[in-house]
């Protein structure tokens, strides 16, 4: 290195000098002294670096104040929580990669009251003994669906795996071709069940599977007949599939149990509140299903959990499986599930207090509303950089619940007045880059936000001035 250079690195403040500025105190006594030591270090050996390569056209930016500068942006950076709330206006209300189903106050409240402290998770607080912590939401299960018994684990293929696991180890599992569905992540059905230690039957075509194809496959290694719930997509046409009910019958006049992964797994008729059909567990049950398996966190519409419902013999030897300790959910889910179900209680009060499904049937006018009020503050956010007008649009439920019924919605289309350098892009990431990140979809050159889950308009509109219009 040059005499030049060596000035140059001679030049930079040393870190206890660093830490003795206010600025550096400040930062001690905001994040500790010795995070802020070690990310002041970072920043001077990153600040040399740069000098070496750089030589003094790195000056302005290697001085204290601009060293301070660095070390506390990056400091808050480090401490900020990864996992961050966002605005979800895709137009996807049950959306996988942004959380599901968000959760009612009530789940919020009971979550906070237990996670303070100790709780009775796994205490009898009447016989001052050892408890189950199934318990505390199994009855309620049981209660909503028509199930003898009920036990919970923490997603639906995890039940779905624990399942297998505890009634068809090394034998036979027969499930119609037509169902080996893959679902989100690349998770397929077949591996799913192979982990699980079962082997898969298939039996019928892609679309049309009949009572007689599940009959002629059953034998000696047969555990049980399976239906899987085809939830992220339909076949429509030339299909045939077998009815619950007529399955059901199969099955037991075989002795063998019958199965559904039911998937969604909705606890109430979704067509009386405009919404199309979706089978119920109870109505899975009713069909004559020993075991229903479904998940908790999408149109139930509480925290993420996989449920297992039905025979209770069935369910007492699935929670003697070893494997059920290593799937259980926690304290903060099971008093989260257990204050949504009990809003099931009463139905219509469901629909208005869990948000899920009230997103899901908000009326077409209320979004219009919504709208029209933060029309006016996007449109000045934006000034001359884009086009902003209000466009139909079709919400999706999504998570795999009735996947081609579309909702009617309306959305802000904003649409860069330049379109080169993949302006719309670089205008979605502005959006995200908010404190409150925005999320929306991008579709024929344009950003569209979808208002259908537009909760919060205040938040959204008083940090809209804070975008930073992409150069």
């Amino acid at each position: 290195m040059t005499s030049t250079g060596n000035a140059l690195m001679r030049s930079l403040p040393a870190i206890d000098e660093l830490l003795r500025a206010p600025a550096g105190e400040a930062l001690g006594a905001r994040f500790g002294r010795e995070f802020a030591t070690t990310i002041l270090r970072e920043v001077v050996t990153a600040a040399r670096a740069r000098l070496a390569s750089e030589g003094a056209a790195a000056m302005p930016a290697v001085d204290a104040e601009a060293l301070l500068a660095a070390a506390e942006a990056r400091l808050v950076s480090l401490v900020t929580p990864a996992l961050r709330p966002v605005l979800n206006l895709t137009g996807t209300v049950l959306h996988t990669n942004l959380g599901r189903a968000p959760l009612p106050q009530a789940a919020i409240d009971a979550m906070t009251a237990v996670a303070a402290g100790a709780s009775n998770l796994e205490f009898d607080l009447d016989s001052g003994r050892r408890g189950d912590r199934d318990s505390h939401v199994e009855a309620w299960i049981c209660r909503l669906t028509g199930a003898e018994a009920a036990t919970v684990v923490n997603n639906n293929a995890a039940a779905v795996l624990l399942l297998l696991n505890t009634l068809a180890p090394r034998r036979e599992v027969i499930v119609s071709r037509g169902e080996l569905v893959e679902i989100g992540g690349a998770f397929r059905i077949p591996d799913v069940m192979s982990r699980a230690g079962a082997k898969l039957v298939e039996v019928g075509t892609t679309n049309r599977t009949h009572r007689a194809d599940f009959e002629a496959a059953i034998g000696e290694r047969t555990a049980l007949l399976m239906k899987v719930h085809t939830s992220n997509y339909a076949i429509h046409g030339f299909t045939h599939a077998v009815p619950e009910v007529e399955l059901a019958a199969c099955a037991h006049g075989r002795g063998l149990p019958f199965v559904v992964d039911l998937g969604s797994g909705t606890l109430i008729d979704l067509s009386r509140h405009g919404l199309p059909h979706e089978q119920t567990v109870a109505e899975t049950l009713a069909a004559g299903a020993d075991l229903v398996s479904f998940s908790g966190d999408k149109l139930l519409g509480g925290p993420q959990a996989g449920i297992i419902a039905g025979r209770a013999d069935l369910v007492r030897r699935i929670k003697k499986n070893p494997m059920k300790r290593a799937l259980r959910v926690d304290k903060l889910t099971l008093a989260a599930l257990g204050a949504v179900l009990t809003l099931y209680a009463d139905p219509a009060r469901a629909v208005r207090e869990l948000p899920a499904l009230r997103l899901l049937t908000r009326p077409r006018a209320e979004i219009d509303e919504v709208a029209r009020r933060v029309l006016p503050a996007v449109v000045a956010a934006l000034g001359e950089h884009a086009e902003v007008d209000v466009v139909d649009c079709a919400s999706q439920i999504g998570s795999g619940a009735l996947p081609v019924d579309l909702l009617a919605s309306a959305a802000l289309r904003i649409a860069p007045r330049v379109t080169r350098g993949n302006a719309v892009e670089r205008l979605a990431r502005a959006f995200r880059r908010l404190p409150l990140p925005v999320v929306g979809r991008v579709s024929d050159g344009a950003l569209l936000f979808d208002l259908r889950c537009l909760d919060d308009e205040a938040g959204f509109v008083a940090q809209l001035p804070r975008l930073a219009w992409p150069r």
